[in-house]
């Protein structure tokens, strides 16, 4: 009797140790993309990163755009605007395609750019300044800020189909940039991307 409590006792311990081992190493994008998609079926950042860069390479290629650019003859200001989420999804990472389409404007270095977040919180900074609080002499004024050519702004969808346990989500990006004293679209592009998973009887 009392070996059978050493052996389930050493058969305890040994269990335990199994369930809370633990290791983690760093991988690169590739890799971190491929062990993501064995985890889960939402939006990671190796998706966010294909679809900016695509919706980048039609913006470089558009005939349009360019021809706009040429006959203005300098660098025109962009305002960037907001990318929406209108997906079912509340945690979709809405924030983390804004940054990289900022990020990737800013590193195609063909505008000048005038950010929307960036605008609100020096409006405030100069508000503060104006009044009172500062010295006059200092204060920067309301009414300097450069206006903005153009706009960028666009949007996410999502649409999911389910049946016997497989699903495919359909997502579409679209991003517009519009002439603000004219109002008319210079370019527009939707890049597409689908995920596909199989759900188990006892989880993925």
């Amino acid at each position: 009797m009392h070996l059978l409590k050493v052996i389930f006792f050493s058969i305890s311990l040994v269990t335990l140790a199994s369930c809370s081992s633990f290791k983690a190493e760093r991988v690169d994008n590739k890799t971190s993309d491929e062990k993501a998609l064995s985890i889960t079926d939402q939006w990671v950042q190796a998706d966010t990163e294909k679809v900016i860069v695509d919706a980048m390479k039609e913006m470089g290629e558009h005939k349009g755009l360019k021809r706009y650019m040429m006959e203005h003859g300098k660098q025109l200001k962009m305002f960037v605007g907001e990318v929406q989420n209108l997906t079912a999804e509340a945690y979709f990472p809405i924030n983390d395609i804004n940054d990289e389409l900022l990020n990737e404007i800013s590193k195609q270095g063909d505008f000048v750019l005038v950010d929307a977040e960036a605008r609100s919180s020096l409006l405030k900074e100069i508000t503060y300044q104006n009044d009172g609080m500062v010295d006059p002499k200092t204060a920067k004024k309301v009414g300097k800020q450069t206006g903005a050519d153009l706009m960028i702004f666009g949007n996410v969808y999502m649409k999911p189909e389910t049946r016997d346990g497989k699903t495919i989500k359909q997502y579409s990006v679209n991003l517009r940039i519009t002439d603000i004293e004219k109002g008319i679209e210079i370019f527009r592009t939707r890049t597409k991307l689908s995920k596909y998973s199989e759900q188990k009887k006892m989880g993925w």
